[in-house]
């Protein structure tokens, strides 16, 4: 079994620097240093981070603000969905009793009815 490797933040940074110069493309880098491109990519993420000891960029900051941000949407989409149907279906249930509107009643029963399904 290989022992894995380690490489020091200053190596890393280093070939991370190289990258963004345009010195050296990816695939040569990769090939010179022995790693894999995934590697390199997320060497550069944690770089523009601040993870090698230099300065995080704003940028960077702001990529990350919005990731959280478009979480918290997708959460807030997907309890809104949920609410939707649940209401769909104590209005159906309250037409199928002949109900003109929802009470307290059909919607506990509308709950109990959606955690069996």
């Amino acid at each position: 079994m290989r022992k894995q490797r380690s490489f020091s933040p200053d190596f890393k940074r280093q070939v991370i620097e190289e990258l963004l110069s345009g010195v050296s493309t990816p695939a040569q880098l990769a090939r010179r240093h022995d790693i894999s491109s995934g590697l390199l990519y997320h060497w550069k993420k944690q770089y523009a981070r601040g993870g090698f000891g230099n300065e995080a960029s704003k940028e960077a900051a702001l990529e990350e603000r919005v990731r959280q941000l478009e979480q918290m949407l997708g959460k807030a989409y997907l309890e809104n969905e949920f609410l939707k149907k649940a209401l769909q279906r104590t209005f159906e249930l309250s037409r199928r009793n002949g109900s003109s509107l929802p009470t307290t009643e059909t919607c506990s029963r509308a709950s109990k009815v959606g955690a069996k399904s």
